[in-house]
């Protein structure tokens, strides 16, 4: 099997989406900062969050239409030009050295709505570009290059904000979009021609792929639940791990291990073969019960990190074996859209737990929301096993020929 990095055009796309994730990487911590320091406000944060969230969950489906409706790489090369332009306005006004709050917030606003379009076109990008029997390894490798940026992130991020300030941050995340739309102009991507239908049509069309597939739409049920917890233990992970250990080094350290874990889980999909690949990352997911029990129970600080780092290598091995077994069994025509439904109730899921988990922790304390949380996301994960689809699943889905569709520039 020839190594997807071999081929020019994958070269091309796996180093645009590095780029690109470079900077995204160290953008949250640098806006959260950029935000207290401009404004002392928590709430000024949650609004600037807010407007790169909600046009993003609203604007997915539309995204994932118009990623098969038109050129994939087309679309992806424009959000890249809008979230340079957004990125560097931002930058700009932060290094004016008195940023205004709307204009930061409008700024959000334009990426939060270019990444709605942007996420759905990553499936086709890499099916145009990559041999149905590299699909695994290609996915493996961009969630490896996620989970590096992931990993190196914050401390880039910490540096450029102690040093020359958070502005010169969002000045690097620009001019790595710049550098992504540059490349992904290079490449030749093949195309599945798409009949013309209404918006309407279209979406009723990537929903019902979706349904046809019981190991699909219940996956995603495991996953959104997944993502819910999430929020859960990033909203109340860190006062009980900071109160316990006594420094907010001991929650850096857990983030940190986490990382690495789903580094790791990106490296071990890269090798492994599964015969069923559905069933086995819906497996692993289970295992993000593990840090929310730690810390309903009060754990050391160790354990809670040994376990976090677990349950991220969960993660970080399900992401690349999930998108090999849709990309090898979602139609080339409806890939983006159904995709984009995956991204949506993902998304959906997490603001869901930040919100819960304050307000259930101060009615019946911290431990309780961390429990059900647990049993949710193991209940969850682990009951998908009793599913047809998710057993049969397997790599020998049907795949996309490579010579499908006409490449273009």
């Amino acid at each position: 099997m020839p190594h997807p990095l071999r081929d020019r055009d994958f070269r091309l796309l796996f180093t645009a989406r590095t780029l690109s994730l470079s900077g995204d990487a160290a953008v949250p911590a640098a806006l959260a900062l950029a935000v207290l320091r401009a404004t002392g406000s928590t709430s000024a944060l949650a609004l600037v969050l807010g407007c790169a969230m909600v046009p993003k969950l609203l604007l997915l489906p539309i995204g994932g239409v118009a990623a098969d409706r038109f050129d994939a790489r087309s679309v992806a090369i424009a959000t890249d030009l809008i979230r340079f332009v957004s990125q560097l306005f931002a930058g700009v006004e932060l290094l004016g050295g008195h940023p205004t709050l709307w204009h930061i917030a409008v700024a959000q606003l334009a990426g939060g709505a270019a990444s709605a379009f942007a996420a759905p076109t990553g499936s086709p990008l890499v099916t145009g570009t990559v041999e149905a029997a590299a699909l695994q390894k290609a996915n493996a490798l961009l969630g490896t290059a996620n989970g590096a940026t992931r990993l190196a992130g914050p401390a880039l991020a910490g540096a450029f904000v102690l040093t020359v300030g958070p502005g010169w941050t969002f000045m690097l995340d620009a001019a790595t979009f710049a550098a992504s739309a540059a490349l992904l102009a290079m490449i030749r991507v093949r195309r599945v021609p798409v009949p013309r239908r209404s918006l309407r049509a279209d979406l009723a069309e990537g929903w019902s792929e979706v349904r046809s597939r019981d190991w699909y739409w219940t996956s995603l049920i495991a996953h959104a639940v997944w993502n819910g917890a999430s929020g859960v233990l990033l909203t109340l992970g860190p006062a009980l791990v900071v109160g316990e250990a006594g420094g907010e080094g001991a929650w850096i350290v857990v983030l940190q291990t986490g990382a690495a874990g789903l580094l790791l889980g990106s490296l071990l999909a890269g090798r492994l073969r599964l015969r069923r690949p559905v069933l086995v990352a819906n497996l692993g997911l289970a295992t993000y019960a593990l840090p929310l029990a730690a810390l309903a129970l009060g754990a050391p600080t160790p354990v809670i990190t040994v376990a976090y780092g677990i349950a991220l290598t969960g993660l970080g091995l399900l992401n690349p074996v999930w998108e090999t077994a849709v990309q090898k069994s979602v139609p080339p025509h409806a890939l983006a859209r159904v995709t984009s439904y995956d991204w949506l109730l993902s998304l959906a899921a997490m603001p869901l737990g930040y919100a819960l988990a304050p307000l259930a922790a101060s009615a019946f304390g911290p431990a309780v929301p961390l429990t059900v949380a647990a049993v949710l996301v193991a209940a969850a994960c682990l009951a998908t096993a009793a599913v047809p689809g998710v057993r049969r699943n397997g790599l020998t889905a049907r795949a996309v020929p490579a010579e499908t569709g006409a490449a273009v520039r």
